[in-house]
């Protein structure tokens, strides 16, 4: 059990366990139906407000930067990259769990893998004053489209409500972003969550935007916004 908790610290930045308990699933209110709404090729949504993020002069995803990745996008200002994944570090925490034991594989992938796709790097919103994370996800090339994908991604998380798909392009690239709700059976609250998926030559490509509560994932919306506009293949 010691392993398993320590082992949720890989996708929660181990300081904050608060913020969203890795391995602690999605719970959402029954009475809210999902939905398909209808596509958009809009590369802005609907909040508007992905304009009013400050790009640092930097961008992650590409060769020598913090995370390689099948695509590359501009990080906000003061939000911190690092890899995430088996034998990788992240938050402090390695594959041992931080234990020096080894850890069984099969639970190591349970806890980095939702749906199709792994983890494979974490934007931390700490240094920029927020809670949350904007995760990158990655899967093995294939034959499903970005909404199949990211669909799949979304019912891993169990018990989502409200979801609203549509197609959106960015640059060259084009994809299916998602809005939806979930609530946590920890701190018995739901919030918003946002996610968007991509194909590449390289396999799909998901990101995820998660924060503390409401008000802190509508802060650090912007930053998901700036990471959509900026989106490209690498």
């Amino acid at each position: 059990m010691l392993q398993v908790a320590l082992l949720a610290a890989l996708l929660s930045g181990c300081a904050q366990a608060t913020e969203e308990p890795a391995g602690a699933k999605a719970s959402v209110a029954a009475s809210s139906p999902s939905s398909d709404a209808a596509p958009s090729s809009d590369a802005s949504d609907a909040s508007g407000s992905g304009r009013d993020a400050v790009a640092r002069d930097a961008t992650i995803g590409g060769p020598g930067s913090a995370c390689e990745l099948p695509v590359t996008f501009a990080l906000a200002e003061r939000w911190t990259a690092e890899p995430v994944g088996a034998g990788e570090k992240a938050g402090g925490a390695d594959a041992t769990g931080g234990t020096g034991d080894a850890v069984d594989p099969e639970l190591l992938d349970a806890i980095l893998r939702q749906g199709p796709v792994g983890a494979a790097c974490e934007v931390d919103a700490k240094p920029a004053g927020h809670l949350g994370f904007l995760r990158v996800w990655t899967g093995e090339p294939g034959d499903d489209d970005p909404r199949t994908v990211l669909k799949a991604f979304v019912a891993a998380q169990e018990n989502t409500s409200n979801a609203r798909y549509r197609a959106f392009t960015s640059g060259p690239l084009t994809g299916v972003e998602v809005e939806y709700r979930y609530t946590s059976e920890l701190l018995e609250e739901t919030k918003p969550e946002r996610a968007l998926a991509v194909s590449t030559a390289r396999g799909p490509v998901v990101l995820h935007l998660g924060g503390l509560d409401e008000a802190e994932f509508t802060a650090m919306t912007p930053a998901f916004d700036l990471a959509k506009r900026t989106l490209r293949a690498a």
